[in-house]
């Protein structure tokens, strides 16, 4: 974790580890499995008792990856693989010393940071042995389940993507068994006669002191692409992709209430919005899926993750929620988030053709927006504003595997409304000189003309202007060593609407370098060491940014994390350039059981105070605590304080809580509070502005929720904001009632 204002890109995952303890596992050998049809019909109900099981071609899970290095698991699983012309079979039966401490509870699917805190299995699918991308099913004891689609070129997991497939899980007197059925009209694989190998790898997740992480083939660190360690599954035979067409009506009612004056209004009845929509997926090829959307529901339902926005330059960013958006995004990814699509707001219609075909992939989409939805961004800060007219955007993103791990591509992004466009086109590649080696460059050139109100209003050039975006960044990532060194350059007319670009007119250099250690059988898990630097310039050589700072991360019992780091730093805003600006911050997860999982980051930092241009001390300290109360409930709250002093005294002190209740009654059906709070104190003297004394928000959402399967669902809800000042108490000023309901129909 980062002092404010640190900048240091993610640390090394934790799976890259040193080799200084023990030497390194000999590299075990790819083992070849022959699957054979199965034998009888499987039911999925988490049961291993129909004679296709017995037949089933069976592996051991014989290896722990993390925190060991390939050594003997600390217990025993055994994976069971078989299939038909309709499905394929994955069963798992896991053994445990204690049966009654497995980590397992109800929760909706998906919900991956909260699954990997459970026991869970995993299977990992590479159906057309190209070593390029994998799909992955985890399920826990229960049943819950978690699907992704992972890259073994830029080492991404998407898990936005969601396949329609049945799974069972329970717990025995000795472990627990899960079964899972994979359909093969969901799955994509080669349309061949012949029989098929594809790579299989299954694992398991056993957290408990420590994760302990076991597969059956085993991990070689010296190698960054995992899947292409799997093992192979042959003897496929008679396989054929179904049609996948895939129909989704949707039926969505809301209405709105809003106060009609504030304070003392009345809440006014808004209008009964009842809409039908319609989404179809059909997979073209086995590999390439079109989907179209007419009166698309983008109602969202989960509600942002809160933020606090006082003393910020610069846009926050949001993660991207809505289902048509997020199926197949992992086709659109490119360096920098120059796709974003949280920019479309409220869209007629959508297109989207997104897949891969042999070493191409492809990626299209095109949206008709009523809104256009812009940011304007610069070197000290950025703006917004949401324009009542239409707009059109379109992505086009193409990539080509080259050679054994390397890719290029090509990206064009384009919005086009009256007076007005941004146009973006670029190149990039991803190359592997070397195992251990990685290498970014990206271009990107974009044309931009804004309607003369947004000119004169946000200060913009006037008439069609163009700018560059290029990086170009080297990774070397051993065993014991990561450096990294990055050059990126932002031109000061490069605008990029279709992403997320708050910042530009910067120049910046960095280097990143991470000693690792692991500790094997000492009492600590990993052990990074690390220090990076970064200095950035604006277009006119002027220093804007400056970070040297040094860190140290531990790993080790109750799946405990201490994280300490110490910075110095410059920055420049306004006119001055605030230099010895000190940090220190330091972060400490403790995991002591399966109910409860605790948090917390402190901070200590000399920042600006962006209001009055001033220096300032700050104080943040953000504590969370996740706990799950039997099976069912499940209770998270956090809090996040930050205070501001300056010379004449406290600036601000801010307090945002967010309280997050889930009853879940099985695995599709939940009920769902979110209660967020948030109250800023400001000293008004102390401002050159006028400002309000104090500001209390407090949004809260209420949400039922049934899910046949990833798309077949019915959501009922309610949702208010309430907005209090110093001399006003809390108010509600609207409130909303929803409904929706959507089914998938597959052939």
């Amino acid at each position: 974790m980062l002092a404010a204002g640190a900048g240091l890109p993610a640390s090394p995952p934790a799976l890259a580890l040193d080799a200084s303890g023990p030497e390194p596992a000999p590299v075990r050998q790819q083992m070849v499995h022959e699957v054979r049809p199965a034998t009888s019909k499987i039911a999925v109900d988490g049961v291993l008792d129909e004679p296709a099981w017995a037949d089933a071609t069976e592996i051991s899970i014989d290896y722990e990856w993390f925190p060991g290095d390939n050594i003997e698991p600390p217990v025993r699983t055994l994976a069971f693989v078989t299939y038909d012309s309709r499905n394929f079979y994955v069963g798992f039966r896991a053994w445990d010393p204690e049966p009654s401490q497995i980590r397992a509870h109800f929760m909706d699917r998906d919900q991956i940071d909260t699954l990997i805190q459970d026991d869970y299995v995993i299977v990992q699918l590479d159906t057309f042995d190209d070593q390029r991308r994998n799909f992955q099913f985890r399920v826990n004891p229960l049943g819950v389940q978690a699907d992704a689609l992972s890259s073994a070129v830029d080492l991404s997991e998407d898990w936005s993507w969601d396949m329609i497939w049945e799974s069972r899980g329970r717990i025995t007197a000795e472990g627990f068994e899960v079964e899972i059925a994979l359909p093969l009209s969901q799955l994509r694989f080669p349309n061949t006669a012949g029989p098929q190998t594809w790579g299989l790898d299954v694992g398991r997740s056993y957290p408990r002191s420590s994760r302990h992480r076991m597969n059956a083939s085993g991990r070689d660190w010296s190698q960054s692409c995992i899947v292409c360690q799997f093992d192979k599954v042959t003897g496929l035979e008679g396989l054929e992709p179904g049609q996948d067409l895939e129909i989704d009506p949707t039926l969505t009612a809301a209405r709105t209430d809003t106060l009609d004056s504030f304070p003392l209004g009345e809440l006014e009845p808004g209008d009964e919005e009842i809409e039908a929509g319609l989404t179809l997926r059909w997979g073209i090829t086995p590999n390439l899926t079109l989907t179209g959307t007419l009166n698309p529901d983008f109602s969202q339902v989960e509600a942002d993750v809160a933020q606090l926005d006082v003393n910020e330059r610069f846009a926050l960013f949001f993660e991207e929620k809505r289902p048509f958006f997020l199926e197949g995004i992992a086709s659109f990814n490119t360096p920098n988030r120059i796709v974003f699509t949280r920019t479309v707001v409220d869209p007629d219609w959508g297109l989207k053709l997104a897949g891969k075909q042999n070493r191409n992939g492809l990626g299209i989409f095109a949206v008709e927006d009523a809104v256009n939805s812009l940011v304007f961004p610069s070197n000290q800060g950025s703006a917004s504003t949401l324009l009542d007219e239409p707009v059109t955007s379109g992505v086009v993103r193409y990539r080509r595997d080259v050679g054994e791990a390397s890719a290029v591509g090509l990206v064009y992004t384009g919005r086009e409304g009256a007076g007005y466009h941004n146009r973006v086109v670029g190149v990039d590649g991803f190359f592997r000189p070397r195992e251990t080696d990685t290498l970014l460059v990206h271009y990107l050139r974009s044309d931009t003309l804004y309607p003369g109100s947004v000119v004169e209003e946000f200060l913009q050039p006037e008439g069609p202007f163009e700018d560059d975006f290029w990086e170009v960044r080297y990774e070397v990532d051993t065993r014991k060593w990561n450096f990294a060194v990055d050059y990126e350059d932002y031109g000061p007319d490069f605008r990029a609407d279709g992403g997320f670009l708050p910042r530009v007119d910067i120049v910046k250099r960095q280097l990143i370098g991470t000693r690792r250690f692991w500790g094997a059988d000492d009492w600590y898990d990993q052990w990074d060491v690390g220090g990076y630097l970064n200095r950035t310039e604006d277009h006119e050589g002027r220093l804007t940014d400056e970070i040297v700072q040094l860190w140290t991360t531990l790993r080790g019992p109750l799946q405990s994390i201490v994280d300490l780091n110490v910075l110095r730093r410059k920055e420049y805003f306004d006119g001055v350039l605030y230099e010895d600006l000190d940090g220190a911050g330091l972060f400490v997860a403790l995991q002591p059981s399966g109910a409860i999982k605790l948090e917390v980051l402190a901070e200590v930092s000399d920042v600006i105070d962006f209001a009055n241009n001033q220096p300032a001390d700050q104080l943040v300290v953000y504590p969370t605590v996740e706990a799950k109360i039997g099976r069912h409930l499940n209770a998270s709250l956090a809090h996040t304080l930050r205070r501001l002093d300056v010379a004449g005294g406290r600036l601000f002190e801010a307090n945002l809580s967010q309280l997050r209740l889930v009853y879940n009654f099985n695995v599709r059906m939940l009920a769902r509070g979110i209660f967020q709070r948030l109250d800023v104190a400001r000293d008004p003297a102390l401002y050159s502005i006028e400002i309000e004394p104090e500001t209390e928000t407090l949004f809260t959402q209420l949400l039922f929720s049934y899910k046949l399967n990833a798309r077949t669902v019915l959501f009922v809800g309610y949702a208010d904001n309430q907005l209090g000042l110093a001399d006003v108490d809390l108010t509600r000023t609207d409130r909303t009632f929803f409904f929706k309901l959507g089914y998938a129909w597959i052939r």
